[in-house]
């Protein structure tokens, strides 16, 4: 991975602290929810454990002592979900996935992908997509197996996929 560039926001302190004017807070929210998902989209993560960002440079910059609260991510996170760009994975909010591409826009390159390369009616492993050699140059390779799943999920709801489980596989079938 290469050096992070980090917006300016992330110099200023109080970036780090939630600000009380509406207007300031929903641009300080849309600036962090930038900031989140360029970080984990150039370091190809898809999760966050509020548990433990405390302690990541994401959420702490140490040159100017400041890092977001706990209560603070989970809101800026809260509204990730308002928009399709995050989901708890669990009941108390500390696991999120994120989604640096909506789960359509994955589903839509998965899709493109497979249609590009003849692949209507036939079957694919989800290893295939996610590890193959064929998707090497793909930005959903390497993509985490569950936001993979719920991407093609949204493709089988408009019709354009199967998803399909045989001999211990998982797979799926593009139309």
């Amino acid at each position: 991975m290469g050096e992070i560039l980090w917006p300016w926001q992330y110099h200023f302190p109080p970036f780090f602290t939630l600000q009380p004017h509406i207007e300031t807070r929903a641009k300080q929210l849309e600036a962090w929810q930038k900031l989140i998902t360029d970080y984990l989209r150039a370091t190809k993560t898809t999760s966050i454990d509020v548990r433990e960002a405390q302690n990541h440079p994401l959420f702490t910059n140490s040159e100017i002592n400041r890092q977001l609260t706990q209560e603070a991510i989970v809101l800026i996170l809260d509204d990730m979900a308002k928009t399709g760009r995050a989901a708890p994975v669990d009941k108390t909010k500390n696991l999120w996935e994120i989604y640096w591409h909506s789960l359509d826009e994955w589903g839509n390159m998965v899709y493109n992908w497979a249609s590009n390369n003849g692949l209507n009616n036939s079957v694919c492993t989800l290893y295939e997509l996610r590890e193959g050699d064929n998707t090497m140059d793909q930005e959903f390779h390497l993509l985490d197996m569950n936001i993979l799943v719920k991407a093609l999920k949204t493709l089988e709801a408009k019709g354009k996929c199967e998803l399909m489980e045989f001999d211990g596989n998982q797979g799926v079938k593009f139309f």
